[in-house]
């Protein structure tokens, strides 16, 4: 425009409104911010939790023949030394027990998944030689983020069908392998396999009077369930291919090998065995359990399939198109009989709260307009109603530019600043009215013009204050910060976005909108020289008048203020208000999980199990129940960072409680994990036994709460010093659940070797060994290949589990 000056100083603020309020391509910028926005909002992965990677490191190590106090000095320590020379490992944790230690490398959080795993491996392969002679090459297992299970699928028996734990496994496998076609689809597992076998249970008996050895069965199972290529032979101008042997397919095969001879009489397999098809060889219990139609409670076998998606991708996406894949095969692969329960579903809770947030953060932009339209006037209202969305769309498009996802930490970001990024707009608003309400020979333009550079450089240093504010809360270390890091960078970029809005964008609207109409109303000055305010002025004027009336009337206001905000601090001391960093989160699963005595068995944790089942479902808000016993759950991040998929010993079980969705019941998980708690406690279960009532925790997990680490001399030391402290937590009312981590010795029994009867029957020690350890153990001697798609069925030679007990 013409009479636009171009040589007046304006700051930064005037120079961008005079150089795009009267240019073209400032509505091509206000189209290209809600373009970007939008594409912004579409592509962001919507996810249940702020995705930060927490890279955990597990090393195992089996020490077969070691005691758990040879172990830490021979194995132990020594991983803890090479471990603790990686760099980003933040912490390192050891546990360790007679056979076995796991060392855990906690690193950085932040650090890539990938770089933590490669870097124990090559510290470890470098150190190899500080390993003792004998003990296996360790295993390196890296858990993250990623491998949470965003769905979990359980199958169990329709009402009024019986399906067995194997059918359903043979199910869930092929659905697996169908769900893994899904684009994005991460790592899959099921959980509750019940996998069958051809098992050739030998009889000592009838092996001490054929004069057969368990190593000679062993033998000749394996040897005669070989194939190989043997070469090409030449036929008619061609070669062909010559294979020997086939697998065994079927107990009888098995049954009917030929051992050996005994005084001219062929001695088979079934003279020393007995060989059957076992249906399930699984060491853990997993059931359904839940409501009949008559209200009865009933439970069957279950197996659950979870899956997981990849780094970066869409959880409401990949959840949605796994179901659809699933519903397909209903009727076809999955049949009537058996059905399958979504036990958890990230997809649709993630989804569900950026919606309801979303919805809020609309709620709160219309409370604006609808406080600018009462205050100064349905034009300027108009103008914040546009202003408001570009700045919101701009800053989800600088989100995904970050790499953040669209979860609840990162949509509170938006509600939180949505009230202050206004503010730029609406003081160059007001500033540009009043201007333009002055009158005078200015255009409405270069009104407009003064008007931003006469408050361009209080609103730039209003911006800068409040990012300055919000930044720091973006380097705040461990878990903490990452998880809320969204709240800094969000907030930060949507300030920043607010002043750029405000300077090109909002002149160039108030032209557009406003450029025409009345603004006589807005440049009546008072008697002192400033605007009246209109009924909020005159309602504020009531109020200040009599403070600012003498002097000891303002100091009396600033002596009740000070009382009244140092006082409400007392409500801290007193505890009339519950000081906690993040609200109750209201998800729809619940855990209770169950420790027994060591050496309990897989069937008593099973029933301690049904019984807490029982109790919780007789709660109206729980739709379904899955008892674990022996076999942990599909773990949640929270699982991922206290490694509750470690827990698959016989004394250790956990159960799965599914809840109504929220906007189906009146009180919040939290509430209804308090009421599982004051149940529990009156129920009946062996001494010793631990029951803990986990919820999904609202901000980052931890290992514990509260957690103390006990360092000693001696084992004794530290024990003693556990049991005081344990005490000491127990007597604070409001600690509910308190474990330690030493825990019991098992019973255990001791086989020891005659050197002299070794010697009178002539045996080794190491057919000693073996024998015992196939005895109880069971060992796997090849696979029976059936073909046609269907999974191979293992060869074991293993007692019977009843066969295996102690008199």
């Amino acid at each position: 425009m013409s009479d636009v000056p171009k040589d007046q100083p304006l700051g930064i603020a005037g120079g961008l409104t005079r150089s795009f309020i009267a240019s073209a391509l400032t509505p091509l910028f206000i189209l290209a911010a809600l373009a970007a926005g939008l594409v912004a909002l579409v592509s962001l992965p919507r996810e249940e939790e702020p995705q930060i990677s927490v890279p955990l490191v597990d090393i195992h190590v089996q020490a077969q023949g070691l005691r758990a106090e040879d172990a830490v000095k021979l194995v132990t320590e020594q991983l803890e030394i090479i471990v603790k020379g990686i760099n980003d490992v933040e912490h390192v944790y050891s546990q360790t027990r007679d056979d076995a230690v796991m060392v855990t490398a906690r690193f950085m959080v932040g650090t890539d998944s990938d770089d933590a795993i490669l870097r124990v491996h090559e510290k470890l392969r470098a150190n190899i030689g500080r390993i003792p002679v004998g003990i296996p090459e360790p295993l390196v297992i890296g858990r993250g983020i990623d491998d949470v299970a965003i769905l979990a699928l359980t199958l169990s028996a329709a009402p009024g069908q019986e399906v067995s734990a194997n059918d359903l496994t043979r199910l869930a496998r092929v659905l697996q392998a169908e769900i893994a076609k899904t684009d994005e689809v991460g790592l899959t597992y099921i959980v509750g396999e019940a996998s069958e076998a051809i098992r050739i249970a030998p009889d000592p008996d009838r092996l001490a009077l054929y004069g057969v050895t368990l190593q000679q069965l062993a033998w000749k199972v394996q040897e005669a369930n070989r194939t190989l290529n043997t070469g090409r032979l030449r036929d008619g101008g061609g070669q062909v291919d010559l294979v020997a042997g086939e697998t065994l397919q079927a107990p009888a095969e098995v049954a009917n090998l030929l051992l050996t001879t005994r005084d001219g009489r062929p001695v088979y397999v079934a003279d020393v065995a007995d060989v059957s098809f076992v249906p399930d060889t699984s060491d853990h219990i997993v059931r359904m359990v839940g409501k009949t139609a008559d209200g009865a409670i009933a439970d069957s076998p279950a197996v659950t399939l979870a899956v997981a998606k990849r780094a970066g991708a869409n959880a409401v996406v990949v959840a949605e198109e796994v179901l659809h894949r699933m519903h397909s095969l209903e009727g076809n692969l999955i049949p009537d009989t058996v059905q399958v329960t979504v036990t958890r579903d990230y997809g649709e809770t993630a989804n569900e709260k950026a919606n309801e947030l979303l919805f809020h953060l609309g709620l709160a932009t219309v409370s604006i307009i609808a406080l600018v339209w009462l205050a100064i006037g349905r034009r300027e209202a108009i103008v914040v109603a546009i202003v408001i969305p570009v700045t919101i769309l701009l800053t989800l498009f600088a989100s995904w530019v970050m790499g953040y996802t669209l979860n609840r930490v990162s949509l509170f970001a938006l509600i939180f600043s949505i009230g202050i990024l206004v503010d730029d707009a609406i003081v160059v608003i007001e500033n540009i009215a009043r201007h333009w309400g002055m009158g005078g020979k200015r255009s409405r333009a270069q009104a407009a013009i003064d008007a931003v550079a006469e408050v361009g450089n209080p609103t730039i240093v209003a911006t800068l204050t409040v990012v300055a504010a919000l930044l720091p809360m973006l380097f705040v270390s461990g878990l903490m910060g990452p998880y809320m890091s969204p709240i800094p960078a969000n907030a930060s970029a949507a300030m920043i976005f607010s002043f750029f809005v405000a300077v090109i964008i909002t002149p160039w609207l108030m032209v557009k909108i406003a450029g025409r109409a009345d603004m006589s109303a807005h440049g009546h000055d008072d008697e002192y020289g400033g605007h009246p305010g209109g009924m909020l002025g005159r309602m504020y004027g009531v109020v200040a008048r009599p403070v600012l009336a003498s002097r000891s009337g303002a100091l009396a206001f600033l002596l009740i203020t000070a009382v009244l905000s140092f006082g409400s601090l007392a409500a801290l001391f007193t505890r009339d208000v519950t000081v906690k960093l993040l609200p109750f989160d209201n998800k729809s699963e619940l855990a209770v999980m169950i420790d027994l005595p060591e050496g309990a068995s897989v069937e008593a944790t099973d029933r301690v199990a049904q019984d807490v089942a029982r109790i919780v479902l007789a709660m109206p808000e729980v739709l379904s129940v899955q008892t674990h016993a022996g076999t942990p759950a599909p773990f949640n991040f929270n699982g991922l960072v206290r490694h509750y998929f470690l827990r698959a010993e016989p004394q250790l079980g956990e159960v799965s409680i599914l809840l109504a969705p929220k906007g189906d019941r009146d009180r919040s998980s939290h509430d209804i994990a308090l009421d599982i708690r004051d149940r529990l406690a009156g129920l009946d279960v062996p001494e010793g036994t631990s029951l803990k009532t986990v919820e999904p925790p609202p901000g980052p997990p931890v290992i514990a709460t509260l957690l103390a680490e006990v360092y000693g001399p001696t084992p004794e030391t530290r024990r003693d010093a556990a049991t005081r402290i344990r005490a000491a937590f127990e007597s604070i009312p409001f600690v509910v659940d308190v474990d330690d981590s030493f825990g019991t010795q098992a019973r255990r029994l001791r086989a020891t070797i005659s050197t002299d009867q070794l010697e009178f029957f002539g045996v080794q020690e190491q057919d000693v060994f073996d024998t015992l350890a196939i005895l109880n153990g069971g060992q796997t001697v090849g696979y029976s290949h059936r073909g046609e798609g269907r999974h191979p069925i293992p060869l074991q030679i293993a007692l019977p589990k009843g066969a295996k007990g102690h008199g």
